[in-house]
């Protein structure tokens, strides 16, 4: 195989799996707790309780994952580009209405009973008959939107400001202020990933130049931080120490999330901890696929999204190629699921798209000559 973008697609998709996987079985344990557990997480690991055959581990990954195969069902079905309307009218059914193998829980259910409040806030919304550029307003700010951004990336592959510009609108159903603005650069990332000359310091570079307000101090703090070094076990303290200025929830996140702290509250100065922490562990291992994903996997806290959102950019970066094809077989048994036909569907969508913006500018292009004269 010699496709490129193909490649780059597959590992976009497997590369967030694969990151996902490896950090649920510890999602909001503390560093400390994850190495008495499992001392550093290197693999795809049993459950957290041993003895439980189901649940997180083994390579299940979790709704964040769920969520990316949704959102490229929906522009797959659409065949376009997409916006709050489209989202709201196709994703939320979806996770609604469809039955679908969840590996936790060894069975056909509905994505929205697996879901987190802030995620299943799109459901109420559409309940609701919400506005769709106005839903995401009310809700938890959190990653819930950029857990699952990759999709706008890959269908904008090498534009990441028009992957950021999509992305505020694809996820204002869901998420407001740094939420939302922290989905758009996730995607933005992605989308840099694809150019052929990419590298950790364009994909920090093209997250600087579309990020605003809390979220671009915090990310050129936590990539300042990250150049000075070089392991990611030495450096999940000191991105944690730049981290804590930023983020909205404590430390002690497992017990102590929700009313009691401004989690919900939206902010110009604050940022979400999941993209920042997943783009600092790009620069420490300089965008080595294994390291970023273990990073964000022992960071703790919310690693399970950290290392999804890495290891998607990452994938992409790299391509299938550079991913351990027996993660990627764990994968597929584990989640009774191929990836590889949705990534073959993308990657022909994904040329459609950029056939049809080329020949729109070639128009506008025509348009301006007359005007010209």
């Amino acid at each position: 195989m010699t496709d490129q973008l193909l490649k780059k697609i597959q590992g976009c998709l497997y590369g967030g799996a694969i990151g996902d996987a490896m950090g649920a079985p510890a999602e909001w344990r503390m560093p400390d707790e994850i190495q008495a557990r499992y001392g550093y997480i290197t693999d795809l690991v049993e459950s957290w309780d041993e003895e439980n055959v189901r649940g997180r581990g083994n390579g299940r990954y979790t709704d964040d994952t769920h969520m990316v195969q949704l959102l490229c069902q929906c522009y797959l079905e659409h065949g376009d580009h997409l916006d709050a309307h489209e989202v709201f009218r196709r994703l939320v059914p979806k996770m609604a209405l469809e039955d679908r193998w969840i590996p936790e829980y060894e069975r056909e259910m509905k994505l929205v009973e697996r879901l987190f409040y802030p995620e299943k806030w799109l459901y109420n919304r559409w309940l609701a008959n919400a506005d769709p550029r106005n839903a995401g307003v009310g809700n938890m700010v959190n990653c819930g939107a950029a857990m699952y951004a990759a999709p706008v990336g890959i269908v904008n592959a090498c534009d990441p400001a028009r992957a950021y510009a999509e992305g505020v609108d694809v996820f204002s159903p869901h998420q407001v202020s740094f939420g939302l603005e922290a989905a758009a650069v996730q995607a933005a990332c992605v989308a840099e990933a694809f150019k052929p000359d990419a590298s950790v310091s364009s994909i920090i570079d093209a997250a600087l130049t579309v990020a605003k307000d809390g979220t671009a101090d915090c990310i050129a703090a936590i990539a300042d931080k990250a150049s000075t070094l070089s392991d990611w076990r030495a450096a999940i303290g000191p991105l944690r120490d730049v981290m804590r200025e930023y983020d909205t929830s404590p430390d002690d996140a497992k017990n102590e999330r929700g009313n009691g702290t401004n989690d919900w509250t939206p902010s110009r100065s604050h940022s979400i901890e999941e993209v920042p922490i997943a783009l600092g562990f790009l620069v420490v291992t300089d965008g080595d696929y294994d390291g970023a994903i273990m990073g964000g996997t022992n960071y703790g806290r919310d690693n399970d999204s950290i290392a999804g959102m890495g290891g998607a950019i990452v994938g992409a970066l790299h391509g299938i190629d550079a991913l351990r094809p027996e993660w990627v077989e764990t994968i597929n048994s584990a989640n009774r699921i191929d990836l590889m036909p949705l990534a073959a569907d993308m990657a022909a969508l994904t040329r459609k798209l950029q056939a049809q913006q080329l020949a729109d500018a070639q128009r506008r292009q025509d348009a301006f000559a007359a005007l010209s004269g």
